[in-house]
């Protein structure tokens, strides 16, 4: 159960962190949320699909680790098997947390319900014997703020990416080797076909806007189901 704390040196001194990688550290995910900053990075590993918010609203970008809940396909022997680690799972179990009020600058919280909190005296220290940032925290938070920033600024992303329509419905079936077959559905892609089709003073919209950076890198990133379907062969043939 989620334990939220504003993080500070009097409650949390001695404070150790587990920084690897396995199902018992909270990683068995199929998928985690990416900031369009973030696209470059995250399309040379894992494919990029667009899932609407719960609210039937925005859309959020996610990258995919495998096709079914529960399930990260590159997780293996307690690593994680990709050399970028999308920011939002690489910050945990800290967060930003806002004032009661909403107003003001997020704060670093710290879930202290998370699995990734050390109980055994073992893991990375968050402080230092007096009391100071570690390099440790120090990097966490900046990848908080590139992830809260991200966050704030996707809205923008996503309202042109609707303007343009250049979000489809996709489904994805496979046959696996063993003769099961693996189904993807409930995301979207870029359309690429209404990419291709924008007029120029569209195009030069979005890019002047920083948004077909973003676009292109989504549109790249859907080579590597062809890797991740490969993984999930590899999972099925191990038995």
């Amino acid at each position: 159960m989620s334990k939220h704390e504003i993080l500070n040196t009097k409650d949390h001194a001695d404070l150790r962190v587990h920084t690897g990688a396995g199902a018992e550290l909270g990683d068995a995910v199929m998928a985690a949320l990416v900031v369009p900053d973030e696209f470059r990075k995250v399309q040379a590993h894992y494919p990029i699909v667009f899932r609407r918010e719960a609210d039937g609203g925005r859309f959020s970008a996610l990258a995919l680790f495998g096709f079914e809940n529960g399930e990260n396909l590159f997780l293996a022997n307690g690593e994680w098997e990709a050399r970028y680690r999308p920011l939002s799972m690489d910050i945990q179990p800290f967060l930003v947390g806002l004032p009661q009020d909403g107003g003001g600058e997020g704060q670093v919280h710290v879930d202290m319900g998370h699995p990734r909190i050390s109980a055994s005296g073992e893991g990375t220290r968050v402080f230092d014997d007096a009391g100071r940032a570690t390099p440790f925290l120090e990097t966490i938070t900046e990848k908080l703020g590139a992830l809260h920033v991200g966050y704030q600024e996707s809205g923008a992303f996503y309202d042109a990416l609707a303007r343009h329509d250049l979000l489809e419905p996709f489904t994805l079936d496979v046959p696996l080797s063993d003769g099961s077959n693996q189904s993807l559905i409930g995301f979207h892609i870029i359309d690429e076909d209404k990419l291709r089709a924008l007029d120029a003073d569209a195009l030069g919209s979005l890019h002047g806007d920083g948004y077909l950076m973003p676009i292109f890198m989504a549109l790249a990133s859907l080579s590597n189901f062809s890797e991740l379907i490969a993984r999930k062969d590899a999972k099925q043939a191990r038995g």
